[in-house]
């Protein structure tokens, strides 16, 4: 009988133990500010990768517009700037926080850059692209502008690749459920 219920417990603690969430990591903001994911809890989360030299910069203006669509029901775009690919993002976090806000006008917030890949990989990008974290899937981020779908408990939904563009359908229909 003890045998059983230890064999039980284990079994309980492995599968609790697979699902992470995103409430769990507090970052640095682009001003340096922590910024805390806890604080996020019930919304539902768009985070994606950027850079200010890529073919697919443009999105920010996407990105932002969603924002500002949405972020009175309970969405949040989070972007980290990243210079993995390519060096497309090699400006510093004032000089990207100044390119975003003169270019785009992005309001959403901003992260300090990070790494989203390879052996710096910020512990965010090891949750977004791990499925012994995530619970979801294995990933790795493609490009520049990769998106991840976070829903209200934290949980990682979707991966939505650089090229489709932030007002898809697919993004706008799980946003509006």
């Amino acid at each position: 009988m003890k045998t059983l219920f230890l064999l039980i417990s284990i079994v309980v603690l492995m599968n609790s133990s697979e699902k992470e969430n995103i409430y769990q990591f507090k970052v640095k903001d682009i001003h340096g500010d922590t910024f805390d994911f806890a604080q996020l809890k019930g919304k539902k989360i768009m985070i994606v990768n950027t850079a200010s030299k890529c073919g697919l910069t443009p999105q920010y203006e996407k990105l932002e517009e969603l924002y500002e669509k949405y972020k009175g029901k309970n969405f949040l775009i989070v972007g980290f700037p990243a210079n993995d690919f390519m060096s497309q993002e090699p400006g510093s976090n004032e000089e990207i926080e100044s390119f975003c806000k003169m270019n785009y006008g992005v309001t959403f917030p901003m992260m300090a850059k990070i790494s989203v890949k390879g052996k710096d990989m910020h512990p965010v990008y090891h949750f977004l692209t791990e499925k012994a974290k995530n619970g979801l899937e294995d990933n790795k981020v493609e490009w520049n502008f990769q998106k991840y779908l976070i829903d209200e408990n934290g949980h990682l939904v979707k991966v939505i690749s650089p090229r489709i563009q932030p007002d898809d359908a697919s993004i706008t229909s799980w946003i509006e459920q």
